[in-house]
Formats: structure tokens, sequence, C-alpha cells
């Protein structure tokens, strides 16, 4: 009797492939077609980078790691007990500087929903979250210096409280009335597996004495390890090319400047700009060694921070597009705020 095993379909072993993996290969093969001499200036520019900034990802994947495997993720629960004024400090704080993939908040926040957390907490964590955790606050401070990442840091915080108590005020209007979607959706551009949950114990700080911590440990060094990599490789290539072909006086002109036309390009641009913020910081670097000015680079990456596509995944997945606009507004208006503030300091 013949076999009848089905051959693969067609172009089934590209869908397997990783698409940022996939859009590097892309771009270093069209570089190599279409201006030769630059590939090999391309590439050592991305490895050298990558090295530049090598210990800043290590020591970020390991201590997300430690986070993840301690279960110290949940002691962000407790940011949502007690007085609601006291919730949104709590939420925008620990927002600010919570370890969770955007992937890992549409559960956690579905859960805080269900037993009545007020909306005006679920905001102040939605805006602070995607925009700083340890890793990302290690690699910018790596790249763009200290002063950037911790002035990136407080505005996460203070764009979550505007944005929080902001609801808390209006929460009794049509805007945030019936706010819940009925049936919430999932999906993520994340960087974790959705089997990944945190811990709903308390914290066990000695986390290798427990198997299952232990491959939480591991899991997550190498998931994260893997979504840095990919996604800073990708970056860099960008950068190689940014500072090869675009000309710096297009980006003085459009970014430059010290007026508030910059800011709001920046933000107006950054919002829909980019897909991951990690991805964000090179480019950002080289915008800025081009002539963007400080405040543009500011509204630029919390501007996007926020509205990046896994980010608003997890809002969008969980409320009604009304609140989900509302999110959006009180990130745009932040991201302007921010990059005046960071314009005048800087």
């Amino acid at each position: 009797m013949a076999e009848t095993t089905a051959s693969p379909a067609p172009g089934s072993w590209l869908r397997r492939v990783d698409r940022v993996w996939l859009a590097i290969a892309a771009i270093l093969a069209l570089v190599a077609l279409l201006d030769p001499p630059q590939l090999v200036p391309t590439v050592s520019f991305t490895a050298s980078s990558l090295a530049h900034t090598g210990i800043f990802i290590t020591f970020a994947v390991l201590a997300v790691a430690w986070l993840k495997a301690t279960g110290a993720e949940s002691l962000i629960a407790r940011a949502f007990e007690g007085r609601q004024v006291r919730m949104i400090f709590l939420a925008a704080v620990l927002g600010g500087l919570s370890p969770f993939c955007s992937c890992e908040v549409i559960p956690f926040i579905a859960a805080m929903l269900a037993v009545g957390a007020p909306l005006g907490a679920v905001m102040a964590f939605w805006l602070a979250s995607p925009l700083m955790d340890p890793a990302m606050f290690l690699i910018t401070s790596g790249t763009l210096g200290f002063d950037f990442a911790l002035a990136k840091t407080l505005a996460a915080v203070s764009i979550g409280l505007m944005g929080g108590f902001a609801t808390m005020l209006a929460t009794r209007t049509a805007l945030f009335a019936d706010p819940l979607r009925k049936a919430p959706q999932t999906g993520c551009g994340g960087c974790c597996s959705g089997s990944a949950k945190p811990f709903q114990t308390k914290p066990q700080w000695r986390f290798w004495q427990e198997a299952p911590r232990r491959e939480t440990f591991r899991r997550t060094v190498v998931e994260n390890a893997l979504f840095l990599l990919k996604w800073l490789a990708l970056a860099y290539v960008l950068q190689s090319l940014m500072l090869e072909y675009l000309p710096a006086e297009w980006i003085a002109t459009a970014l430059g400047g010290t007026g508030l036309g910059p800011i709001l390009m920046g933000a107006l641009v950054g919002a829909p700009a980019y897909l991951n913020g990690y991805a964000a910081v090179p480019l950002v670097d080289a915008l800025l060694s081009q002539g963007m000015s400080n405040g543009a680079a500011m509204s630029f990456v919390i501007a996007g921070g926020v509205s990046c596509i896994p980010a608003a995944i997890a809002v969008w997945a969980l409320v009604k597009p009304r609140v989900f606009a509302a999110y959006l507004g009180f990130a745009l208006i932040g991201a302007i705020l921010a990059g005046i503030g960071w314009q005048l300091v800087a």
C-alpha cells in the first residue's frame, strides 16, 4: 500500500521563521544587492553595537528572570488594594518599574477588573507599564544616558498619575461608563509565551530551591535574551542605514530646534512609528546624532511606547473603543508634556 503522508505545504517553513530575523536577513540582502560595499560596515556596526550593550542586556535578562522566578511580580497586586487615591499612586509607580510583558498585562488586569479594581488605578498601571521596565531602563541608560532613562521613568510615572486621576474624576461620565468588553480578546506581540504567568503566592526569594521556579528562571532567561537580541539587532541594522543614507538636514529640519513644533512632530510620528520600545532606543540615538531635538526624542519614545502594538493590544483586548481612545489621548498629551519638560532641563 502506497504511503499517503502529506508533504509540507509550499512556503510553510517561511511561516515558522521569526519575522524579525526574516526582516534582518531581507534588509541585509537588499544592502548586498543594491550597495555591496556597505554590507560589511552595516554588519560590523550591528555586531559592535550589540557587544557594547551586551552587559546591559545580560544584567537586564537576569534581573527580570529573577523577579519572575521569585514571584516578586505578585507584590504588584497590592497596588490594587485600599483607597483609590493610594491605588493610583502605587499603580503608576509599580507600572513604571514592573517587568510585566504586554501579554502578561492582559490576564493580570482582567483579574483585577473582575474583582472590582477601579478603572483609574488600572489606567495608571496601563499607561506607565509599557514605558519602562528594568530591562528597558538598563538598555536606555546604556545607549541614551542615565539622565534620559531616569527622565523617561519619571515621565512614565507622571503620565500614569495623570491618566489615573483624570479617569477617577470622570468615572461617572459617559466616557468611562460600562468600560469593559463582554468577551475580552487575547493576543500579544510581546516577548513571553502565553503560558507564562506570575506566581500567585508570596515571593520565594530562594527560588533555586524549587524546580518549577528554576524552570521559570531558565525559560525567562532564554525567551527574553532572544527577544532583546532580535529587536536590538534589527534596530542597529536600521540605525546603521539611517546614519549612512538619511540626510541629517532632513531630521534637523523636521525634528530639530527648540520650539514646540519638533516636540509635537515627535509625538505624532512616534505614536504610529514603532512596534517595540527596545528597538526604538538605538533609532532615537541615530536621530539625535542627526539633529533631532531632545524634547522631540522624549515625546517620540513616550508616544510610541504607549501606542506600540503589544501595549495597545493589551488595552484594546479588555475595554471598549471609547476607553481605548482615552488611553491614546492620555498618552499623546503626556508625551508632549514630557517632551517639553525634557527640552527645558536637558
